[in-house]
């Protein structure tokens, strides 16, 4: 029988659902020190985002590229109302505009403006860097990045529930959109402002949370691997 950590060094593809305020390197930390073998994910997800995130491991890894360029579909709430320099909930709601006379028909006329092919802001606290640089340390330092808008579709943005001053949506979108940019840029749109206060990815490409594990069930899971290996030893 193959051993389980051999398996892994040759690679090896795992969907995990990431926990709430996990970075995505926690995850890839933990999976590389519970298999021994060089590990990497294929699109970052915030600490505030739970959901997908594929990991891969050993030969595996050669395949990120390809994994990170699916379409990704991701669910979550905006908050309407409230602006944040991060437009989510790592830095604090500040008001910003009255959302009370909005109706149902106005909210969702506001997304149509958002599908398709379009140029997105990226939100100045981004893991994206600047000279090698997370922009997001610069931004907690106070220093001014300018970015440059990025090439993103929208094929699907619909509100799943309305109950304000919270939206719920479902979102499908290319790579390299910013959840938090829609959220800011919807926002501003309705003229009350908007931060993005839940996020969950649900899907990469073909791939769905609902197949994934968390971090801890994939250790238990090795872990039973690994004892019915060792008790189905020969015994001499």
């Amino acid at each position: 029988m193959q051993h389980p950590m051999n398996r892994y060094e040759e690679g090896q593809m795992i969907l995990i659902d990431k926990p709430l305020k996990w970075t995505s390197f926690d995850v890839v930390r933990k999976i590389r020190r519970l298999t021994g073998a060089k590990t990497g994910h294929a699109g970052t997800l915030d600490p505030l985002a739970t959901g997908l995130l594929i990991v891969c491991t050993g030969r595996m890894t050669r395949k990120i590229s390809e994994y990170q360029a699916r379409e990704k579909t991701y669910t979550g709430t905006f908050t309407l109302g409230a602006t944040t320099l991060t437009y989510d909930l790592e830095s604090e709601p500040v008001y910003a505009g009255d959302h009370s006379l909005l109706t149902p028909e106005q909210l969702r006329q506001a997304t149509v403006p958002f599908l398709g092919k379009q140029l997105q802001m990226p939100p100045a606290h981004a893991a994206i860097k600047k000279n090698g640089t997370p922009v997001y340390r610069l931004a907690r330092k106070g220093i001014a990045v300018e970015l440059e808008p990025r090439p993103v579709e929208i094929t699907v943005f619909e509100l799943t529930r309305i109950a304000l001053p919270e939206v719920d949506f479902r979102v499908v979108c290319s790579t390299g959109t910013y959840i938090r940019s829609l959220a800011h840029d919807f926002g501003q749109a309705l003229g009350c402002g908007a931060h993005l206060s839940a996020l969950r990815r649900t899907h990469i490409g073909d791939f769905s949370v609902e197949e994934a594990v968390t971090p801890d069930e994939f250790a238990r899971r090795l872990q039973e691997e690994e004892t019915f290996r060792t008790d189905n030893l020969p015994r001499s």
